[in-house]
């Protein structure tokens, strides 16, 4: 696992872009975070340079513990949106991870011991700092997808400023329920400060 970098205000979060030497530890992060299973496509673009300041490893006191992936998108008219497309952090510590895998046990989550320090938002403030900052091209709004039946996460969002803008059916093809809500927010110069 890669060493992190950029040490963040809290002395014990930092971060790190996403590189061919880190991406093993994103991968077995999305393993245990998300309940699909990302294409090599997705891998390849997360390690693209011009998404090196939105594309995150997140460590707590020197630990990977969680990752922010987005992509830059330009629509016909010229403007650019960050696509949130995915964030997450462990809820328990790799130790036990590995533990119940070894067990064949269900891990019941419980949050401890990263979930609770403000690690999701410290990562997404980041994120919004770096659209804020990004001239070329100017980005004007971040937006992300939930599914519908994680209430905690939208409203995750929408304490940092996001807001519902409408429900995309059928988003997810292998997981219950299929639907998302689509959560966007403005980028403006608030979010440098």
């Amino acid at each position: 696992m890669s060493t992190p970098a950029a040490p963040s205000s809290a002395s014990r979060v930092s971060f790190a872009p996403l590189t061919s030497k880190n991406l093993g530890t994103v991968r077995k992060l999305n393993s245990v975070l998300f309940p699909i299973k990302y294409s090599e496509r997705f891998y390849n673009d997360i390690l693209q340079p011009e998404v090196e300041d939105f594309c995150q490893l997140v460590y707590y006191n020197d630990v990977p513990v969680g990752n922010i992936c987005c992509r830059l998108e330009t629509n016909d008219d010229g403007q650019t949106k960050l696509y949130l497309m995915t964030m997450g952090i462990l809820a328990v510590s790799w130790d036990r991870i590995l533990i119940c895998q070894r067990r064949q046990q269900t891990l019941r989550l419980n949050p401890q011991p990263y979930r609770s320090r403000h690690l999701g938002s410290q990562s997404l403030e980041l994120v919004l700092k770096a659209a804020a900052a990004h001239t070329k091209p100017k980005i004007s709004r971040i937006y992300l997808h939930v599914q519908v039946s994680n209430d905690a996460a939208k409203k995750f969002y929408e304490r940092h400023g996001f807001k519902e803008v409408g429900i995309h059916q059928d988003y997810y093809k292998k997981i219950e329920p299929r639907d998302a809500w689509i959560l966007e927010r403005e980028i403006g110069d608030e979010a440098v400060n």
